[in-house]
């Protein structure tokens, strides 16, 4: 499992530290700095990630008030030079709290801690017992076996989920909460807007996902992870 992570933090020193942190652990993925929780604002809504380093004290808007308007999906790991503001990160439910100067072994337990909490909640739909998910549709609770899902497609705040048997099924939950709830590598996240069940592929090509009429772009982004499940099962 791989945790997608900014940095934001006003200090260029402190900044590029942290992202050296980030590129050398195996199971961060690190998509953007940032000089402040402003300039970061559009790209987290557009592309939500799962983990920020996030600085307290900055101009504008602090780490702090940005930690309140974010998706609650989207957890945070503190970093500071006061360890005054600890409580106040624990109010916002962060991970973690990271005391400046950090070291790289502070960074990696925190990270660690991050890890573990994505992973316990993906566990959750792992077991045997457990292979369903319950979505809203229309005012419906409506229960979706994980082996009759085809792939997800994700408009805005809605999904559309394809079956097996033809049947799409929306729902107004947004991507990214939708995919915590589902097992990797069995569900694989190939572009910003799609999932795809990776049990249920019959045909690549190149880089598209083939499903009947419907060819399912694989992004660069994603690239890496994909080609690497494939080459899995490629026989040479």
């Amino acid at each position: 499992m791989t945790l997608n992570c900014i940095i934001i933090d006003d200090e260029p020193l402190a900044c590029e530290l942290l992202a050296s942190y980030a590129r050398k652990t195996p199971f961060i993925t690190l998509r953007g700095t940032y000089n402040s929780a402003i300039s970061a604002m559009k790209d987290i809504r557009n592309t939500p990630v799962d983990l920020i380093f996030l600085d307290i004290q900055m101009p504008e808007l602090s780490g702090i008030e940005f930690a309140r308007i974010i998706p609650k999906e989207t957890k945070i790991i503190f970093t500071t030079a006061f360890d005054q503001y600890a409580l106040h990160g624990y109010k916002v439910n962060a991970i973690d709290y990271l005391l400046k100067p950090i070291s790289y072994n502070d960074f990696i337990m925190s990270a660690d801690k991050a890890l573990e909490w994505f992973s316990s909640l993906k566990n959750k739909t792992n077991d045997d017992g457990n292979r369903f998910i319950m979505i809203k549709s229309d005012y419906k609770l409506i229960r979706i076996s994980l082996d009759d899902i085809l792939y997800i497609e994700g408009q805005k705040d809605y999904v559309r989920i394809y079956m097996n048997n033809g049947e799409k099924i929306m729902s107004l939950i947004n991507l990214k909460t939708l995919e915590q709830h589902l097992p990797e590598p069995e569900f694989m996240r190939t572009h910003r807007s799609y999932i795809v069940h990776m049990d249920k592929i019959t045909v690549l090509d190149r880089l598209r996902i083939v499903f009947g009429n419907k060819h399912i772009p694989i992004s660069d982004s994603y690239k890496d992870n994909i080609m690497a499940y494939f080459d899995k099962h490629t026989l040479s």
